[in-house]
C-alpha cells in the first residue's frame, strides 16, 4: 500500500513539474498575450542595494575595453566594463542577496563622470525569482539622485515599463567600490 501511494505521489509531482515547465515556453507566452486585453495593469515598487566591487580579488565589475586616452581623462571617458553585481535587501556586504545586476557600463562623457547603463536586474529569490527588469540610461554618478528608464522585463515583469532611481549609499574613494540604493517603480501585467 505504501509503495502504491509513493508511486502516485511521484506521478503527481512529475505532472505538476511538467505543467510548470510548460508555463515558461513560447506557447505559454502566446496564451498570456491572448489574455492581455483583459489583464489589469499592476504597479510594483522595489527597493534594493547594488554592490559595485571594482577592486580586490573578487570584483563584480571588470573593465573589458578602453580608449588610448581613457586613463588620461578625469572622467574615465571610453572605459567599458561588464558587471555582475549582487542586489541585496540592505546596504551591508552580508545582506541577503535578492538578485544580480548584469550588463555593460561605459563612461560616456568627457565632461562629467557619467555611465551609460545597459543592464538587467535578474531576481533570484522570492516571488520575483527568475524575473528580470531591463534598464538602459544615463547615470551621472556624482549627482545625488539619478533616474533611468525601465524599458522591459520578463517573467512577472513581462511588458514592464517604469523608472529606476539611484542614490549612492556608500563610496570608498581608495578602492572605487560603491553601494547604490535603487528604488524602482514599474507598471506591468
Amino acid at each position: 500500500m505504501v509503495l502504491i501511494i509513493s508511486f502516485f505521489i511521484v506521478i503527481i509531482c512529475v505532472l505538476v513539474d511538467d505543467s510548470l515547465a510548460a508555463e515558461k515556453g513560447p506557447k505559454s507566452v502566446e496564451k498570456w498575450f491572448k489574455k492581455l486585453h483583459t489583464a489589469k495593469e499592476k504597479v510594483t515598487k522595489l527597493q534594493f542595494y547594488f554592490h559595485d566591487v571594482v577592486s580586490g580579488s573578487n570584483p563584480t565589475a571588470v573593465p573589458v575595453a578602453q580608449a588610448n586616452a581613457t586613463f588620461k581623462s578625469p572622467t574615465l571617458f571610453g572605459l567599458v566594463s561588464i558587471i555582475d553585481n549582487p542586489l541585496t535587501v540592505g546596504p551591508g556586504p552580508k545582506s541577503k542577496i535578492v538578485g544580480r545586476a548584469q550588463g555593460i557600463t561605459g563612461y560616456t562623457s568627457s565632461e562629467e563622470m557619467c555611465l551609460l547603463m545597459t543592464l538587467n536586474f535578474v531576481f533570484t529569490g522570492g516571488k520575483y525569482n527568475g524575473s528580470t527588469l531591463s534598464v538602459v540610461g544615463s547615470n551621472p554618478i556624482n549627482q545625488e539622485y539619478r533616474e533611468m528608464p525601465v524599458l522591459g522585463g520578463s517573467g512577472v515583469f513581462r511588458l514592464a515599463r517604469g523608472v529606476a532611481t539611484a542614490e549612492t549609499a556608500k563610496f570608498n574613494p581608495r578602492s572605487g567600490n560603491a553601494v547604490v540604493e535603487y528604488n524602482v517603480m514599474v507598471l506591468h501585467y
